[in-house]
């Protein structure tokens, strides 16, 4: 019996796991948890065209590339999904680097905003798998976002002047989760992969072990 699920697993399509939600609302530390917890479950590293930054790793935290490269991924249509950032510089997730993961069933995690989101889906509706994270109330996004202390008031009033636009967007979304409690968020996330992986879609080597199933009742007939 652990032969046939192992064999399944490897021939099984894997799917992209899209979290997002409002600053502070703890979508990093789930991504991390999860991809720490999990070892199926893949993070996908990004190409950028802004500049690499001190302690930054080319490979391991983006894929930096110039202006031209990019223009070229976009003329072979190489993204899942891109998108031009505020301050000019330009992001995308290559259809290769994710791909090369799904093909051999493995599953890719990523923190995206609904942008992103909405294109991936677009691309690869039976691929894609949604995940909004909603805060308790938003006095306590704002004071999650005050005790990380990694932003000034300024930044802090901006990404709350955000949330709203953010929010709209909650029903684009497959699952929905209030993050009251990380771990019990953690175990949330990870029974929705146990069940999308199990998704009939995904499971590519099932037609085969059934058409053996199939043959192997007829000759007892």
């Amino acid at each position: 019996m652990n032969a046939i699920i192992e064999k399944l697993r490897q021939v099984r399509r894997g799917a992209m796991f899209i979290i997002e939600g409002p600053s502070g609302v703890g979508k990093g530390t789930i991504a991390k948890e999860i991809l720490k917890r999990d070892p199926n479950i893949k993070f996908s590293v990004s190409v950028t065209t802004r500049a690499k930054r001190e302690g930054e790793v080319d490979g391991v935290d983006y894929y930096f590339i110039s202006d031209e490269q990019y223009n070229q991924y976009m003329k072979e249509d190489a993204f899942y999904e891109c998108v031009d950032s505020q301050y000019g510089n330009r992001y995308g997730t290559l259809r290769s680097e994710v791909d090369s993961f799904l093909n051999v069933g493995e599953d890719v995690l990523f923190d995206m905003d609904w942008v992103g989101a909405r294109q991936m889906r677009q691309k690869a509706p039976d691929d894609v798998v949604t995940i909004y994270l909603l805060p308790p109330s938003i006095h306590d996004l704002r004071e999650r976002l005050e005790k990380r202390a990694t932003d000034s008031q300024e930044q802090i009033n901006k990404r709350m002047g955000m949330v709203l636009d953010k929010m709209s967007h909650w029903k684009e979304f497959d699952y929905v989760i209030v993050n009251v409690d990380v771990e019990e968020t953690i175990a949330k996330v990870q029974k929705i992969i146990s069940g999308e992986r199990m998704k009939r879609v995904r499971q590519t080597g099932l037609d085969d072990f059934v058409n053996e199933l199939i043959k192997e009742a007829s000759a007892h007939e």
